[in-house]
C-alpha cells in the first residue's frame, strides 16, 4: 500500500478474545487452625540427645569411670536434703493453717462465721497435711537410704564393719517403741566410724546427734499422741487437737532442718572437701582426639 508520505508500516498486536483467560480471583485466607500437626514423627530436626555427665551413665565394670561410694553418699545426700527443705516449708505451712484453724474456732464463740472463710481454711489445712506426709515419707526414704550408703563409705574408712547390719536399722526404724532408740544408735555408731575413732571404744554422740536424736523422739511421741488424740470425741477434744496438729507440724519442721544439719556433718567426715582448692572445671587440653576439619581455603580472585 502506498500513501503520499511513502509506504506505512503497520505493527499486528494479536489480543485474545473476550472470556478467553479465567478471571483472576484474590486468595482466600483461611483461618488459623493452629501450630502444623504430623501423623508421624518428623525426621527433621536436632537429633534426641541430652548433655549429661559421664557418670551418668551405668559404669563398665572395672573402668575407671564407676561411680566412687562417696560419691553415691553425697548424691543420696544431696536429694535427701531437697527433699527435707520441701517437707520443712510444707510443716510449717500446715502448721500456720492448724493456727488459722484454731483462731476461727475461737472466733465461732462470738458469731456465725463466713462460709469462705472456713472452706478456704479447710482446704489450706488438708492439702498441706495430705502433702506433707507425702514429702515426709519420700523425705525419709531418702534418708535411709543415704544412711545405708553412709555406714558403706564409713565403714571401709574406718577398716571395721557396722556393729548391726542394714536390715535391723530398717526394721528398727519400724517397730513401735524400738524406733525411739535404734534411729540415735546407728547415726551415733555411723559418726563414731566416720570420725576415725577405734572399734573398741564406746560411741560418744556429739551435740548435735543427741538434739536429733531428742527431736526424734518427741516427733515420733507427738505423732502417736496426735493419732489417738482423733479418737476422742468432744467440741473441746477437737480443739485440742487443732492445737496438738500445729505442735506436730512444728516439731515435724524442726526434726527436717536438724536432720539436714546432720547430712551435711556426716557428709564433711565420710568426703571432706577442701573449699580453697575446689574451683571450676574446663577444659584445657584435649589429647587423642582427632583434629576437626578446617576449612577450605577460599582462593586468590574469588568474590566474596
Amino acid at each position: 500500500m502506498t500513501y503520499p508520505g511513502g509506504p506505512m508500516r503497520v505493527d499486528w498486536v494479536a489480543t485474545p478474545p473476550p472470556g478467553a483467560q479465567p478471571p483472576r480471583f484474590a486468595p482466600r485466607r483461611l483461618p488459623y487452625t493452629g501450630p502444623p500437626s504430623y501423623p508421624a514423627t518428623p525426621r527433621w530436626g536436632f537429633p534426641l540427645l541430652v548433655w549429661r555427665w559421664p557418670t551418668a551413665l551405668p559404669p563398665v565394670p572395672g573402668s575407671s569411670a564407676s561411680v566412687s561410694p562417696v560419691d553415691r553418699a553425697r548424691a543420696t545426700g544431696a536429694a535427701a536434703v531437697q527433699a527435707l527443705w520441701i517437707t520443712a516449708a510444707l510443716c510449717l505451712t500446715a502448721a500456720c493453717g492448724e493456727g488459722w484453724r484454731y483462731t476461727l474456732l475461737l472466733a465461732s464463740r462470738y458469731g456465725a462465721l463466713s462460709g469462705a472463710v472456713v472452706s478456704l481454711s479447710d482446704a489450706l489445712v488438708i492439702t498441706t497435711g495430705v502433702v506433707s506426709v507425702l514429702a515426709a515419707l519420700l523425705s525419709l526414704l531418702l534418708a535411709v537410704l543415704w544412711l545405708r550408703r553412709a555406714r558403706e563409705v564409713a565403714a571401709l574408712a574406718a577398716g571395721f564393719a557396722p556393729p548391726r547390719p542394714d536390715w535391723q536399722v530398717v526394721l528398727g526404724l519400724l517397730l513401735p517403741g524400738i524406733n525411739l532408740v535404734v534411729p540415735g544408735s546407728a547415726l551415733a555408731e555411723l559418726e563414731h566410724a566416720a570420725l576415725g575413732r577405734p572399734a573398741a571404744t564406746r560411741p560418744t554422740p556429739s551435740r548435735l546427734v543427741l538434739l536429733w536424736w531428742g527431736a526424734w523422739v518427741v516427733g515420733v511421741l507427738l505423732f502417736v499422741l496426735t493419732v489417738l488424740w482423733s479418737f476422742r470425741g468432744g467440741v473441746q477434744a477437737a480443739a485440742d487437737g487443732v492445737l496438738l496438729h500445729a505442735v506436730n507440724d512444728l516439731a515435724a519442721a524442726a526434726l527436717a532442718v536438724l536432720t539436714i544439719r546432720v547430712v551435711h556433718w556426716i557428709n564433711g567426715l565420710i568426703g571432706p572437701v577442701d573449699t580453697h582448692r575446689v574451683r571450676r572445671a574446663r577444659v584445657v587440653r584435649v589429647t587423642g582426639a582427632p583434629p576437626p576439619p578446617l576449612r577450605p581455603a577460599r582462593p586468590a580472585g574469588v568474590r566474596r
